[in-house]
């Protein structure tokens, strides 16, 4: 699950930076040019080179020459002089060069050595914009100048009208763009912290969830310390609650501190998968810490108070599947399993076992439940005579079948 939303992550942000490049990299962009002349303005669409300078943003204005040679592959000639009677701000020049025999850095190039500031390069016979690439690294390093490919409809107009008018010119001016890489770095960037916000987070709830999962179960080191016993005859366990077979001569048995026997095989991954109690009585397998408890959360402990102080409510997965009498209840009644306690194999009956019969006791590491209820039989003597005298009156009567 790890794996796959590390993955997705990923993939995420393997996009964006995609994203990213494609909106930064250069790509030709449309660009206008406004003719102004007779107190008329046109304008023609165009295409901006993909090298040299690009257009500034309040455009480039200057008057319009064609240039001599009219495909610029040689050496084109110098603009002519201002006349006196242009615009002051009007100072700058603007080639007009036919396309073909030769590569556009080429024509850009010589129109740039020759003085113009900025360069318009047309098509022939048709109105179809191109994008102009350079063929030569080193001489599109050398060009300064911006240029633009445009119509061959705009340069019959401009060639016919613009250049012979005293006092036309031109501007080329960039189309209007949207800056989306303005905005797509703040937002890449705070797309990036919320995925690292989510993946801090993910990890965290990931080693929470493997950390509850290893409280409620045994490590190995811990299943190894719990005795293993072999099956002989003669011993007081004679089916497995979990596989419902019976013990053959020489089974591995895995013996928990609540004296109740099963197979290692059949155990071992209840204990080490499921949960560290025990399958027939849930008594928990290890002695629980005061201090730092390893099993249940203070949640668990609240839910089990408010179970063990209701009565009768549904039993909990906590709840014993086999519970003794209880000789202290208010009734003085016995358990509501004590009549069908003899039809129980034995090896799962053994409520309260003899200490020489548990192959569990004295052993280290492990506590035995009876150690803990040691201390009580001294206080609950009396009931427990009243309780055996009662047991006796009954089986004189034949009430209970042994």
């Amino acid at each position: 699950m790890i794996r796959m939303g590390v993955w997705c992550m990923g993939a995420r942000l393997s996009v964006l930076a995609l994203a990213l490049c494609c909106t930064l990299a250069p790509s030709p962009t449309h660009a206008y040019i406004y003719a102004h002349y007779s107190n008329m303005t046109s304008m023609f669409e165009d295409l901006s080179a993909l090298f040299g300078s690009t257009l500034p943003k309040e455009g480039l204005m200057g008057i319009l020459v064609e240039s001599r040679p009219v495909n610029g592959c040689t050496a084109i000639e110098p603009p002519p002089a201002l006349p006196p009677s242009n615009d002051a701000n009007i100072t700058k020049f603007i080639a007009l060069i036919r396309r073909y025999d030769c590569n556009f850095d080429i024509k850009v190039l010589h129109a740039q050595q020759a003085g113009f500031s900025a360069a318009i390069v047309h098509n022939m016979y048709s109105d179809t914009l191109l994008n102009m690439n350079y063929s030569n690294g080193t001489i599109a390093e050398e060009i300064e100048i911006p240029s633009v490919f445009t119509s061959y409809y705009a340069s019959q107009i401009l060639r016919n009208f613009i250049i012979p008018e005293q006092g036309a010119y031109v501007i080329l001016k960039p189309e209007f763009a949207f800056p989306l890489s303005y905005y797509l770095i703040p937002f890449t960037g705070v797309v990036g912290m919320i995925i690292l916000v989510m993946v801090v987070i993910l990890i965290v709830r990931c080693v929470q969830y493997r950390k509850r999962l290893r409280k409620n179960r045994l490590s190995k080191e811990q299943l190894k310390r719990i005795p293993i016993h072999r099956f002989s005859k003669g011993d007081d366990y004679d089916v497995c609650a979990i596989c419902l077979d019976e013990y053959e001569e020489g089974d591995k048995l895995r013996v928990l501190p609540c004296s109740h026997a099963y197979h290692c095989k059949c155990v071992d991954p209840w204990l080490t998968k499921t949960k560290k109690t025990c399958p027939v009585c849930k008594q928990r397998v290890t002695r629980q810490n005061p201090e730092h408890s390893e099993s249940e959360s203070e949640e668990e402990v609240a839910r089990r108070g408010e179970e063990e102080g209701t009565e009768g409510e549904a039993d909990s997965e906590r709840t014993p599947l086999l519970r003794p009498s209880n000789p202290g209840s208010p009734s003085g009644s016995p358990g509501p399993y004590s009549a069908t306690t003899t039809t129980v194999t034995t090896a799962q009956c053994l409520a309260s076992p003899a200490p020489c019969d548990s192959p569990i006791l004295g052993y280290e590491g492990y506590y035995s439940p009876q150690e803990e209820t040691d201390s009580e039989s001294d206080d609950t003597g009396e009931d427990t005579h009243h309780t055996d005298d009662d047991t006796a009156q009954l089986i004189g009567r034949g009430a209970v079948g042994v």
